[in-house]
Formats: structure tokens, C-alpha cells, sequence
């Protein structure tokens, strides 16, 4: 009987033991977050922006997780129970439960890289590529993570995972022929977005296609905004197959060529002087024209005129219509005043003279 007691007294003295080693974990796990929630709202408030508040947050959760789960496995070990199998147990759900705190840590690492990175480098850089690619980056990678841990538990259970390795392969293999269409936009739209010559605002002008101003560059198609103000969807992978024109690339300013004839019987050097002079007085006094001095050329010998073109540029696209208005109306005007004649479309006709033609003889009455 005293046998007994002792043995049910030992009992109660282990299990006591196993409570207070959890307890004292589970104080210590409370504590851990509370300092480290301490310390990242201190060293936040000094800065903002610092990637360490940001981190000690995102490791405050698998923290917690990691020692609550060892405090709980090391109490039940520290109980008197005998047995094999138990212990295969015990620790089976040891593994189990630093899998998931491992993969706790990992997804919560990676959502708080790279939200950190979207919020303070991101607006920073002069490429569209990781305000495109992080959100979706974010995404596969936490689906990966779960699914290896996923795996890791299943082969800790016992579970075979070969034959499920290969079915996930055939049936990958599945499904990436048949989003094959879905997968050559994404990664069209990845190789748009890295090339950099297409940025959000653009006016560009597709070969035999649509033109317009760049809205949205997606993960699957590219939206456009016409200059009648319809939306143009447009296939990343059509995008990315054909030659574009970006009229504000390598920057805004616009060449504006405004062609012109004048009559055979005008004096070509007044012409270029006076058409010079006036289309570098509207460049000077434009508000639409780029720091650019305008050039007069002669180009050819047409039907009724002598054409020529003046060269100037304005500051963009929407400005390069009003620059080329204002030169035509200029040019008009001082043409006009100077007595410097425009011909309408004219033909001279020649005849042969009538010296050579045979007399015609008249009736007599």
C-alpha cells in the first residue's frame, strides 16, 4: 500500500512537473512577443520605413508557434510514460509541429519581404517590372511552401508521397498544356514589363494595329485607350510577337515635319529665309514647342510647286498637333503678306503652232 502511494505521489509530482515546464514556456512565449512588439514599435517610430520593425513583426507569430509547440512536446516527455510507440508518437508530432512552424516562418518572411519592398523600394524605381511581378512572385512562392510542407507531413505520417509526386507531375504537365495560351501571356507580359520600353502613360502604336495611350500593363493582356476613347485589349503574347512604336520613348519630345510648296517663279532663297525666320518666331513664342531650332529644306520638284518642309519639334504627341497648326498658320499668313504665291494643282498645256497645220480649204459659193 505505501508502494502504491509512492508511485501515485511520483506521478503527481512528474505531472506537475510537465505543467510547469509548458507554463513556463508558454510565460516565456508571452513575454518573447510582447518584447519584441516593444522593440519594433520603438525602433519604428524613429523609422518608419526601416525593414526591422517590419521583420521583428512578421517573426512575432511563428515565435510564439515555435515555443508553445517545444514547451508542450518537452512537458509530455518529462511525464513517466513508458512505451515505444508513444514516443514514435511524441515525436512524430514534434516533427509535425516544427514543419508547420517552419512554414509559418517562411510564408510570413516572404509576405513581409516583399510587402516591404512594394511599399518603400518599389515607388523608387523607374520600372513598372516589380509593382507586376512581386504581387504574382508572392503568390506562387506561398503555394510552394505549402505544399512542400504539406509533403513533409504527409511522409512523416507514413503517407507514401512517390506515387503522389507523379501524379501531381502528369497532372502538372495537364494543366500546363492546357493554360498554355494563359501561360505565353504571363510570361510575355514578364518580358514587356522587364524590357521597359512600354510604360504605363505611353502613346504607342501598334504594326497594322491599334494605337493609343498605355493604361495597364496585366500578367495576361496590355490595355490600351484609343484616341476616339475606346478600350483596346491586346494579348501580352501578340503584344510581345510584333513591332510597337513608342512616340514617347526615348522621351516626350516629337519631331513635326509641315510640308509646303511654293510657285516656279519665286525667289527659293527669300522663301527659306522668310520661312525660317517665321517658323523659329513661333518656337520661341510656343508654349507647344520643344528647345529645338527649326530647319528649312528644299525637297523636290513637284507638278505645280517647289516643295519643301520645315523640321521642328514639340514638347509631346498632343503638343506636336497644336505646334503644327500654329506653323501652318503662320507660314500662310507671312506667305501671304510677302505676295509669295502657293499654286493650286496646275498643268500648262502646250500646242503646236498653227504655222504648220495645212490650210484648210473654205467652199466656194
Amino acid at each position: 500500500m505505501e508502494f502504491q502511494e509512492i508511485f501515485t505521489d511520483l506521478i503527481a509530482w512528474e505531472s506537475l512537473i510537465a505543467v510547469a515546464i509548458f507554463a513556463a514556456f508558454l510565460i516565456g512565449a508571452f513575454i518573447l512577443q510582447l518584447i519584441i512588439k516593444t522593440t519594433a514599435n520603438h525602433i519604428g517610430k524613429k523609422s518608419p520605413n526601416h525593414i526591422v520593425p517590419e521583420m521583428l513583426k512578421a517573426a512575432r507569430g511563428p515565435a510564439l508557434l515555435f515555443a508553445i509547440i517545444l514547451g508542450l512536446y518537452l512537458s509530455i516527455l518529462s511525464l513517466p510514460i513508458e512505451g515505444i510507440e508513444w514516443r514514435q508518437g511524441i515525436t512524430k508530432a514534434w516533427t509535425i509541429g516544427v514543419v508547420i512552424s517552419l512554414v509559418q516562418a517562411a510564408v510570413s518572411g516572404t509576405r513581409f519581404f516583399i510587402n516591404w519592398y512594394l511599399k518603400v523600394v518599389a515607388p523608387k524605381t523607374t520600372t513598372p517590372l516589380d509593382d507586376k511581378l512581386l504581387p504574382q512572385i508572392r503568390r506562387i512562392v506561398l503555394i510552394i511552401l505549402y505544399a512542400v510542407g504539406l509533403l513533409i507531413i504527409l511522409d512523416t505520417l507514413g503517407v507514401s508521397i512517390s506515387p503522389l509526386l507523379g501524379g501531381l507531375g502528369i497532372t502538372g504537365l495537364a494543366v500546363a498544356l492546357a493554360l498554355q495560351p494563359t501561360l505565353g501571356n504571363f510570361f510575355a507580359g514578364t518580358y514587356v514589363t522587364a524590357d521597359g520600353a512600354i510604360n504605363i502613360g505611353d502613346f504607342i502604336e501598334l504594326n497594322g494595329g491599334p494605337a493609343g495611350n498605355v493604361i495597364e500593363v496585366g500578367w495576361r493582356s496590355t490595355k490600351i485607350r484609343t484616341i476616339y476613347n475606346n478600350l483596346v485589349v491586346i494579348p501580352n503574347s501578340v503584344l510581345a510577337d510584333t513591332i510597337v512604336t513608342n512616340y514617347q520613348s526615348p522621351n516626350d519630345a516629337m519631331s513635326v515635319i509641315v510640308g509646303c510648296g511654293v510657285s516656279y517663279d519665286s525667289d527659293l532663297s527669300q522663301v527659306e529665309s522668310i520661312a525660317l525666320e517665321t517658323a523659329s518666331s513661333v518656337v520661341s513664342s510656343s508654349s507647344y514647342a520643344a528647345d529645338f531650332d527649326p530647319i528649312v529644306n528644299f525637297k523636290s520638284f513637284g507638278d505645280s510647286n517647289i516643295d519643301f518642309y520645315i523640321f521642328a519639334r514639340a514638347k509631346d504627341r498632343g503638343a506636336s498637333f497644336k505646334l503644327t497648326s500654329e506653323l501652318i498658320k503662320a507660314i500662310h499668313a507671312e506667305f501671304t503678306k510677302q505676295s509669295i504665291e502657293i499654286n493650286y494643282p496646275v498643268r500648262k498645256l502646250i500646242y503646236e503652232s498653227l504655222d504648220h497645220l495645212p490650210e484648210i480649204p473654205t467652199a466656194k459659193p
